[in-house]
């Protein structure tokens, strides 16, 4: 049986920021090039590899044009 580092609540975060991503019509590259970030920091937050600091979230809110709510809610 594997565990996870990551709780439920954390996986819907991480959820909901793919969401976020698709809804705004954006790919992985884009969101990178927009973040000043590399591709694989996109993915690996999307898929949990990379726990994302409130800040961060934040900076993804901003772009997606969600509140912070919309990743924390239950």
């Amino acid at each position: 049986m594997s565990k996870t580092i990551y709780s439920k609540e954390y996986k819907q975060v991480v959820t909901a920021l793919k969401k976020a991503r698709i809804d705004a019509s954006l790919t992985q590259t884009e969101v990178a090039k927009k973040l000043s970030k590399p591709q694989s920091y996109i993915s690996k937050s999307e898929l949990g590899e990379r726990r994302l600091d409130v800040t961060e979230l934040k900076k993804f809110a901003d772009l997606y044009k969600k509140s912070l709510n919309y990743f924390i809610k239950q």
